[in-house]
């Protein structure tokens, strides 16, 4: 059952909602711009605004009898709600519906004002531990000479309670018309600003009251921007024989003219060096380049708003400017999407700002990868100009070009790289190539191509695997030492050394990686082979003393369970590789190249050849010759040239 005092509480509540709804009067010829209007005066979208017709209007009959309408428009709560916590105005109980703690110190406040023939009282309660208002100070300011009555009790409750921020009625006294506070109102000459200049009461004279601002600053033709804050703050603090401003315009507010949000560090002094977990800065990763994608967003074009005008004290309209569509340029590989405001790439590349143009560059120039560069990492396309110094690596999704020499680095590109003098690995450096490599000379390095690995010199001490032909040309074209597999071709002039000292291996016709994949499954299953072998030894010892005894200790118990455990799990291993190598093995049968080995000067003695897994090693020096296989053996004839056009170069490049 709803109990009285609860219906009260709910009307209370309703009626301080009703309280904080500000409303105006609007007259208009239409609905419309009613609430334009109102829009304006209470500084809110029309979405957030309700209203009541009070007269209808009407257009009449051309023109004749044409009647505006008279709305009265307000600010629904939630709109009033949403401000109060975007501003901060809004308290936790308001919020939240609990009670908030105090964070606020304030000593407790009163103020006692003669409005009238009566007394009135405002009470604030301190806050946060704050001075206690003294009682005596506020009997003394209330009995005057002039005083007549007053409720004392009521004024001790008021004292104890608080007033709500109202000033409460709590006596009278002897009232003086001529004694009167004394208003005036003065209106800036733009219409801006409104001021009431007050001379302060004689004894027995009424204090200034709220309302009595409001009527003269209505009396003076002011309908918009008068400030009850600020009347408040007036009476409870009156400034006496000095303009007050208690009306203020609503100012205009300019639209804000297009601009680019964008998606990237438009300035690249700003880009820091990566650190690691530990927060320490390595130095190689300077993280300057900020790769983009095609189809990635780099910006989002803001477009122009519109003004929002504003109106003077007396209700004359103060325009606005409306903001400016600018126009925005795009720099190369760059387009708006359909939405026109969306930016995105039209290629993977490094994302720039040139000129105030957002720019996608799919090429990345350097003159060095070293300290000063740091590494790389590239969605494009990268040349270098000069070296690339120990230590650094460089990796791109388009090709990679080199103009001077590389260190024991790692280069990666999805593409071809181009390294126009020669490479260092000092056994610690690392190529790999989506497409081919082309290369004057490489020392010490470990090599992969999906496609061609071509020196103008020589390859020195390398391993290497490519996927179609590696071919040595020019004057020296020699390949010393190493380990060298190409699934078509090797070709070179010279191969292995004079002293025999360098082991150098060549292998054709097959399948590079199905290779090393199916040795080290070979390799594997030996190793399980072996440690079976083991175990069986160590379960037939345990199970010949479990015969003998009838039973196990404990420990040797559960050690056999272990062992016999294991054996099962190499058991399972050992068929699931067994079944992988003979997909390898049917694999490499299969292979429809055949490959070769040619070399059109010297082979010298210790190389070693493999054509489809068949050694022909060399034990003395041969010339002009080519290594191939047939029916099952390996066999040397002619020396053949390379089936790989190698004059033709890398797309895009000469090899004259």
């Amino acid at each position: 059952m709803v109990s009285l005092d609860k219906i009260r509480e709910e009307m209370k509540k309703r009626l301080e909602l009703d309280n904080q709804l500000f409303a105006v009067d609007v007259h208009a010829d239409t609905v419309e711009e009613a609430l334009a209007d109102a829009s304006v005066q209470l500084d809110t979208k029309l979405s957030c605004l309700q209203y009541e017709v009070i007269e209808k209007g009407s257009n009449g009959f051309l023109g004749i009898g044409k009647k505006p309408w008279k709305l009265k428009i307000y600010q629904n709560a939630e709109s009033i709600k949403k401000k109060k916590l975007e501003t901060g105005g809004l308290s936790f109980d308001e919020e939240f519906g609990t009670q908030a703690a105090e964070k606020v110190v304030r000593d407790g406040l009163f103020y006692v004002r003669r409005f009238g023939s009566s007394i009135y009282l405002k009470v604030l309660l301190p806050q946060g531990g704050g001075r206690e208002i003294d009682e005596k100070e506020v009997f003394d300011n209330i009995e005057r000479a002039d005083t007549e009555n007053f409720d004392k009790k009521l004024v001790n409750k008021f004292l104890s309670s608080g007033t709500d921020g109202q000033y409460e009625k709590v006596g009278t006294y002897k009232h003086i018309n001529s004694a009167d506070a004394i208003i005036s109102v003065d209106i800036s000459k733009d219409e801006l600003h409104g001021f009431i200049i007050v001379d302060a009461p004689a004894m027995s004279g009424s204090d200034v009251s709220r309302d009595q601002i409001i009527k003269a600053m209505k009396a003076q033709g002011v309908s918009i921007g008068i400030s009850e804050e600020k009347i408040s703050e007036f009476v409870d603090n009156p400034v006496y024989s000095a303009p007050f401003e208690v009306a203020t315009a609503i100012m205009p507010e300019d639209g804000h003219d297009s601009y680019v949000s964008y998606n990237f560090e438009t300035d690249i002094t700003k880009l820091k060096a990566r650190e690691s977990d530990g927060g320490n800065v390595d130095f190689k990763e300077l993280n300057r380049i900020q790769n983009v994608v095609a189809g990635q967003v780099l910006a989002t074009k803001v477009v122009a708003t519109r003004g929002r005008g504003g109106k003077t004290l007396y209700g004359h309209y103060l325009e606005a400017k409306n903001g400016k569509d600018l126009p925005i340029q795009l720099g190369q590989n760059v387009e708006f999407d359909k939405d026109g405001v969306t930016i995105k790439a039209k290629e993977d590349g490094q994302v720039l700002l040139v000129n105030g143009k957002i720019t996608v560059e799919p090429i990345l120039y350097l003159d060095a990868v070293n300290i000063k560069s740091g590494n790389v990492n590239f969605l494009g396309a990268v040349i270098i100009k000069g070296n690339v110094e120990d230590g650094f690596d460089v990796k791109a999704s388009g090709s990679i070009d080199i103009g001077g020499t590389v260190g024991k680095c790692h280069i990666e590109s999805d593409q071809d790289i181009i390294i126009h003098q020669g490479v260092f690995g000092k056994n610690e450096g690392s190529l790999k190539c989506g497409k081919s490599l082309w290369v004057k000379f490489v020392q010490e390095m470990s090599i992969e191509a999906e496609e061609n690995v071509v020196a103008t010199d020589s390859l020195m001490n390398c391993d290497i695997t490519a996927m179609k032909n590696i071919v040595v040309y020019g004057k020296k074209a020699q390949i010393t030492g190493g380990n060298l597999f190409a699934t078509e071709e090797i070709c070179a002039k010279t191969v292995g050394s004079p002293g025999g000292g360098t082991a150098t291996i060549l292998t054709v016709g097959i399948d590079p990686r199905a290779k090393k994949k199916l040795d080290d499954l070979l390799s594997k299953q030996a190793a399980l082979a072996k440690e079976l072998e083991n175990l069986d030894l160590d379960i037939q010892t345990l199970e010949n003393q479990k015969s003998i005894r009838k039973s196990l200790p404990k420990e040797k118990e559960e050690n056999l369970k272990k062992l016999v455990a294991r054996k099962m799990e190499i058991v399972g291993d050992n068929k699931d590789i067994n079944a992988e190598i003979d997909v390898l093995q049917s694999h490499l049968r299969e292979l429809k190249a055949v490959g070769k080995v040619k070399v059109e000067g010297t082979v010298y003695p210790g190389t070693k050849v493999y054509v489809r897994d068949v050694l022909d090693e060399v034990h003395t020096e041969v010339t002009s010759c080519t290594f191939y296989y047939e029916n099952a053996f390996a066999k040397r004839g002619k020396y053949e040239p390379p089936a790989l056009d190698v004059s033709k170069g890398p797309d895009g490049y000469s090899t004259n």
